[in-house]
Formats: C-alpha cells, structure tokens, sequence
C-alpha cells in the first residue's frame, strides 16, 4: 500500500507471518505449558498496541514489557491479559503498578521490603515474579542471597510471590555448558522456594532460544520475543525453526539520476561508477534506521531482483544501482527489509552485515517511519 500523503517510506507490518511465528513457538513449548508473549521496545520495533492485540485475540494471556511506561500503554489501548514488568517497580511506582494490575519482577530484597510496605499500608498484596540470577550476572537474587533473605520474603504479606523466573546467557549457543550449569542453579533455588512454603503457579527461564532449544520440564511458563518477528535466536536456529519475516521495510523512488562513468556518488565518493549508471535514489536513511554500515553492502528487492545499494547512506537519502532494470521508474517501490516477490532480505541478513543481532536491527527502525498493518 503506498501512502503518498506521507514520504513515501514506511513498514508493513505482516500479522499473518506473526501468527505463523506464534504457531512455531507453540509447537516448541511442552505440553500444558503456556507462551508469555514478549512485547517490550515496542514489540522490538514492530508496534506494541496492535501486535499485542493480534496475539491477545489469538488467545495468549501473558506479556511482558521492560517498563512501566511500557505497561500502562497497553492497558490504555485495552490490553486485558496479565503483564509481567521485567525492569521492576522502581520507587514512586508502587501505586501505578497497582492501579493497572501490573506484575513487577522482584529484582532485591531492598524492592521487595519497599513493596511490601506500600501493599500492607494500603491494604491488598501486590503479585510479583522473584527474578533469580542463576548464571546471567545482571540482575536478581544470586543462590546465597536466597537463601539468606527467603526467611524473610516469606514473612512478607504484602507480597505474592506467584512466578519464579531467571534469563539465560547463553542459550543461543546450541552446545552450551553454561545454559546446563543456569539450569542446574535455577531448580536448586526454585527447590529452596519449594522447601520454605511456597507455592508458585509460574516457574520461567526460556527466551526464544531456551524455549527452541533446551528442555524446561518444570517450567509453566516459556518467553518468545525475537522469534515471534522472525528473527532466529541464534547460530544454527534456521534447522529448528521455519519463521517467516514480520517487518517489511519498503520505500519508493524520488528521483532516477543517469550517471557516465568515473562519477562518485553520496559522501566521500566511496562509491564511484564504472560504466553508464542508472541511479535510483530512495528517500530513507539512517535516521530512518537504515544503518549507515551498510553503506556499499546493502540490497534492495525490486521488479522481483535483488538490486545493489551505493554510495554512503545519508541520514535522510540512499541510492541504489538499478542499471540492468531498464522498466524502473520514479515511484517504484523497493523492499529493503522483508519480503517481496519471492525474495526475502532477513533481519539476520542485516545483522550479519553489521556485525550484530536482529533484535537491534528491528528496534533501529525510527519511529518517522509509519507502520501499516495487514
């Protein structure tokens, strides 16, 4: 769909392919165990509110965010289903977090004893998840802080500890030592919880990767994020999982500039012609998200080809050399990242180009980029 009252620039959002994801992180989980859809940086650039609606009217009943603010836009768009805050409640929060019915990871005990005051203060308990650090070395409770503060998280009635969860290093890598060793020291603390009295109706530790890739029969609860967008978790992913690209970044040709040989193009004539060339110049750039790094090293798919980026990408504009596409005209549209025409330009095609994840590459699309969703 081209939106000419706008640049012509945008993101189609395709909820089908998400929902082909959905089913591929279903069929991973184990059975009796229920998905906790990951919809944090705005559903890793793809649009929160309605990704979160399309994978609530699918049936899921469990999200998670990064942060309040995060949170509470999904409650104001009409989100209903539990919502677990994976950056905590920080002071001053305590009463938004009660007021939108929000679960908030229990990162240390000095969060729990502030919360626990609030709740009993005011009169209700506050339902958190204990976050444990079995491995990550980030944040949550390490094993001897457990098991010198359990005695008192359990005295605290202004909490409910209903979910115990932990984050995994390493679970990207298939032969991990490191993810068994997590493993290991999550269901010794999750054992202490047990031992102490309490009764945990959530037990979590699989991102996309755990959940494709390492058994959690204890677990009640698996995490997909990154493989809901189609990005694979890791190395090797792409014999477990048939996921299908939900970001498709497109943009259309402002101008067709032909070029004689020996001219440079964009900045610094990084890139300079060597016959007749034919220029499509798109109105995009790393503002947009476009990374500059692939400056020379990005593709296009156009007219059903894969045609060459050239030239430095600029902050607002970036060409491309469509030289052996005599049909190409102004308004033709390319696909940048995505799929068109049977060819496919992933997110880890980018992320490998630029020495990163696809996590990154889909949280990088700026927001002047509009998303259209089908």
């Amino acid at each position: 769909m081209k939106d000419f009252t706008r640049r012509p620039t945008w993101v189609d959002i395709d909820l089908e392919a998400l929902m082909h994801n959905l089913r591929q992180a279903e069929a991973c989980r184990r059975e009796g165990q229920r998905l906790l859809a990951v919809v944090k940086a705005d559903a890793y650039g793809h649009g929160a509110v309605p990704v979160s609606r399309a994978v609530e009217n699918y049936g899921i009943r469990d999200f998670a965010v990064a942060t309040l603010e995060e949170a509470v836009e999904l409650r104001q768009a009409g989100i209903l289903s539990s919502i677990l805050v994976l950056g905590g409640c920080f002071p001053g929060q305590e009463q938004a977090f009660h007021d939108f019915r929000l679960i908030p990871a229990l990162l240390d005990i000095e969060t729990a004893r502030r919360l626990n005051e609030f709740s009993v203060r005011h009169g209700y308990c506050q339902r958190v998840h204990l976050k444990v650090d079995s491995g990550m070395g980030r944040v949550g409770f390490q094993a001897d802080e457990l098991a010198d503060q359990i005695a008192e998280l359990k005295k605290m009635n202004g909490l409910q500890v209903e979910g115990l969860m932990t984050h995994f290093a390493c679970a990207d890598e298939l032969d991990s030592q490191v993810t068994t060793v997590q493993q290991q020291a999550f269901f010794e603390m999750l054992g202490m919880l047990r031992l102490a009295g309490f009764e945990l109706r959530d037990i979590h530790q699989s991102n996309s990767a755990g959940l494709s890739a390492w058994n959690c029969p204890e677990c009640t609860l698996s995490r997909p994020g990154i493989m809901l967008y189609g990005g694979l978790p890791g190395p090797g992913f792409d014999e477990k999982l048939d996921l299908k690209p939900v970001m498709n970044l497109r943009s259309c040709i402002a101008q067709l500039r032909d070029l004689p040989v020996g001219k440079g193009v964009s900045y610094g004539h990084s890139f300079v012609t060597r016959r007749r060339t034919k220029v499509a110049v798109l109105p995009i750039g790393y503002a947009d998200g476009y990374n500059r790094l692939l400056s020379n090293r990005g593709q296009g798919i156009l007219h059903g080809r894969k045609v060459a980026q050239i030239g430095r990408v600029c902050m607002d504009w970036i060409m491309f050399d469509v030289t052996d596409l005599p049909e190409v005209q102004v308004g033709d549209c390319l696909t940048l990242l995505g799929s068109s025409d049977g060819l496919t330009i992933a997110g880890d095609d980018w992320a490998d180009a630029l020495g990163t994840i696809s996590y990154e590459v889909f949280c990088r699309i700026g927001a002047r980029v509009p998303r259209h969703y089908r």
